[in-house]
């Protein structure tokens, strides 16, 4: 008798969004099973493979055990935490505002910043200068809103918004603008890439 139980599989990218749900799956000692789709960026193997869960082709993409797919590392994170309800804090309005802000305003940056000539053919580098000054400004916003004493975010307990800031850090403007700029949110950060589970996932994603 096959008494083997189906897990979620996480389709990822080294050092890309699908490294964050690592960690808040991590963080909630829940199993996962990672399928490498490095290169899906072109066509090719490693892009079919994803395809086949996610027919826009982005990452982070999870199949769950019941073979429903889900996207969207927000989407993800709330339902790992109707489950695991510890992983945020007691001022979940604060938590679910801080999270959609973040998803809603950082990460449109990269959409229309990483491969400018997708938007426009014209002004590509003003492009990319306008939304890399725009993702400072928003940083600088979020470390203005860090009241709590540390080490994490919402004060002494790890939260599922922890994880975004110790994936991001190293995404531009990178490591040694956060640690100038914004001192609390590279503090934070560190801390949870400092963590004896996580550090495994941020070396393995080059973070």
């Amino acid at each position: 008798m096959n008494d083997i139980q189906p897990v979620t599989q996480l389709y990822g990218a080294t050092g890309y969004g699908s490294a964050i749900i690592e960690i808040i799956y991590t963080l909630a000692g829940e199993p996962y099973q990672l399928i490498d789709v490095n290169g899906f960026e072109e066509p090719g193997s490693a892009r079919n493979r994803l395809l086949q869960v996610n027919p826009l082709a982005q990452v982070p993409a999870l199949q769950l055990p019941d073979g429903r797919v889900m996207t969207e590392s927000a989407a993800i994170a709330l339902q790992l935490l109707d489950r695991h309800p510890q992983l945020a804090p007691a001022d979940r309005t604060r938590f679910y505002h801080l999270l959609i802000w973040l998803v809603a305003n950082v990460y449109p940056t990269f959409t229309y910043g990483d491969i400018t000539s997708r938007w426009t053919l014209l002004g590509e580098r003003e492009l990319l200068d306008s939304t890399e000054r725009y993702r400072q400004q928003l940083w600088l916003w979020l470390e203005s809103q860090i009241t709590s004493p540390g080490p994490y975010l919402f004060g002494a307990k790890i939260s599922l918004l922890d994880a975004y800031l110790a994936v991001m850090v190293a995404w531009r403007p990178q490591k040694a603008w956060f640690a100038e700029h914004t001192p609390k949110i590279m503090a934070i950060a560190q801390q949870v890439r400092e963590l004896e589970n996580i550090k495994p996932i941020i070396v393995r994603n080059e973070l």
